[in-house]
């Protein structure tokens, strides 16, 4: 198998690995699958550290990412879909195609966060502390996930000069339909142009997210505000990022996904404000037994 990284000259760094890992008869087990089974268990596994704080037990932190698993592919893969209507109307069968990546991000976030929501009100548990512990754990699963989305090559930026674009070289790169348009009309092949990694740029911010979130999170006097911090971040990094990735424009010059994020980093910063105003006293937290 050829090295993830392989080093053409100084002007780039060409991502050479095949998505698939093993055909078996019409099966594929894709590098991407497994980095969201590796993104969930991290996401549990950072969770589980929080909810040992917050008094919530492990048999529901386990409940709470089996539901949040659940509704976050559902939502990722539908806001995908929705998205790329065209395409999927003349090819209704790859819907289900979820091996092969396209998982809209924040349809995955929407998605997850509701089936937590969910799991918590039917358990009576408190939908805020919920939130809180889930954001982090959320978070952390997005690091590992964006990961899979190097090697598919479905997230990548821009076409780039800086001599760390990444160029996809290998015939079985998912990259977008619009980095194949742009190299059509340069008369280039796919693999000829470095492009900005913007899923590298995603990660490193979504670890910085998480290092803010986790030094924070212990002065967070209200449920809740840890939950709204991290869509503020998030969404902030999303919307400055986004300058990075060759997408079409809409209002103002803005990206489908930068309209998204601006209206997700209002609303958490406006919420994290009031929730900060509120007077009330330290909570309490129990360890679960």
């Amino acid at each position: 198998m050829d090295l993830l990284y392989r080093r053409q000259g100084m002007n780039s760094i060409a991502i050479s690995i095949d998505p698939v890992i093993v055909h078996v008869g019409t099966f594929e087990l894709r590098w991407y699958g497994l980095m969201i089974m590796a993104a969930v268990l991290v996401g549990i596994w950072v969770a589980s550290i929080e909810a040992k704080r917050r008094g919530i037990s492990i048999d529901d932190v386990y409940s709470i990412g089996l539901w949040g698993v659940v509704g976050g592919i559902l939502g990722a893969r539908l806001f995908h879909v929705l998205d790329k209507w065209e395409y999927y109307l003349s090819n209704p069968l790859q819907i289900l195609a979820f091996q092969q990546g396209g998982l809209a991000i924040w349809g995955g976030v929407a998605g997850g966060v509701l089936g937590g929501v969910l799991y918590a009100r039917h358990k009576k548990l408190s939908v805020a502390s919920v939130a809180d512990m889930g954001s982090l754990g959320l978070i952390a699963g997005q690091i590992v996930g964006r990961f899979g989305c190097i090697i598919n090559g479905d997230a990548t930026g821009a076409p780039t000069t800086l001599p760390w674009g990444f160029r996809y070289v290998h015939p079985n790169a998912m990259v977008p339909q619009a980095l194949v348009d742009y190299a059509r009309e340069q008369g280039l092949g796919v693999a000829q142009i470095p492009t900005q990694p913007y899923p590298l740029y995603e990660m490193l911010w979504n670890l910085a997210v998480l290092g803010i979130l986790w030094q924070l999170r212990t002065r967070m006097r209200v449920d809740g505000m840890v939950f709204f911090a991290y869509v503020a971040l998030y969404s902030l990094g999303r919307f400055v990022l986004s300058y990075m990735r060759l997408e079409d424009q809409y209002i103002l010059g803005l990206q489908q996904a930068q309209i998204i994020a601006l209206g997700m980093a209002a609303i958490g910063a406006i919420a994290f404000m009031y929730l900060r105003s509120r007077t009330s006293t330290p909570i309490e937290r129990h360890t679960a037994a």
